[in-house]
């Protein structure tokens, strides 16, 4: 629905979290093709490290990053890994996963851009056993075309060590 003044659109919280659900439950169904699909083509995704002082780094050019792709074609090569069993953190069995998301919060609207941030928790079950992450994203999702896109995801993993590889359906 468009408002008439400005033409862009009514971008209600339901539409918000029900975006953010279903971006988290193609990572479960490991349906990762329409996980991609609402990833903007120009979209930056990082999950930044902790660094020795216990904060954040902020530059993912000159700091190092547990995951950083300044586009989608970084995300389809992870993909593209990922099906081909050329991940690291992927091979047989397949791991199972749970995203659980909450405390969505907008922080910032510009027309039909909109700035969230969430807590998330998901489990990970894989050889008999099950390892939680958890932690808070922030996203800019951009409502003015037909479905909505992700333009930046900034994924802050609040565990303090993590035993093994990690991949994008970790988070």
């Amino acid at each position: 629905m468009s408002t008439p003044a400005t033409g862009t659109k009514q971008i209600t919280q339901n539409a918000i979290e029900q975006f953010l659900y279903r971006e988290a439950r193609y990572l479960d169904d490991r349906e990762f093709e329409k996980w991609l699909e609402c990833y903007a083509d120009d979209v930056v995704y990082w999950m930044p490290a902790w660094g020795d002082d216990d904060l954040l780094v902020e530059d993912p050019q000159t700091d190092i990053s547990l995951i950083y792709y300044p586009n989608k074609g970084g995300l389809e090569d992870r993909v593209f890994r990922i099906r081909t069993e050329r991940s690291s953190a992927t091979s047989i069995p397949e791991p199972r996963t749970s995203h659980n998301i909450s405390n969505v919060e907008v922080i910032e609207r510009r027309g039909d851009v909109v700035d969230v941030r969430f807590n998330w928790h998901t489990m990970y079950f894989r050889y008999k056993t099950v390892d939680p992450y958890y932690g808070t994203s922030f996203y800019t999702i951009d409502f003015s075309g037909e479905h909505p896109l992700i333009r930046r995801k900034t994924v802050v993993p609040k565990n303090d060590y993590i035993h093994h590889v990690v991949d994008i359906y970790h988070f």
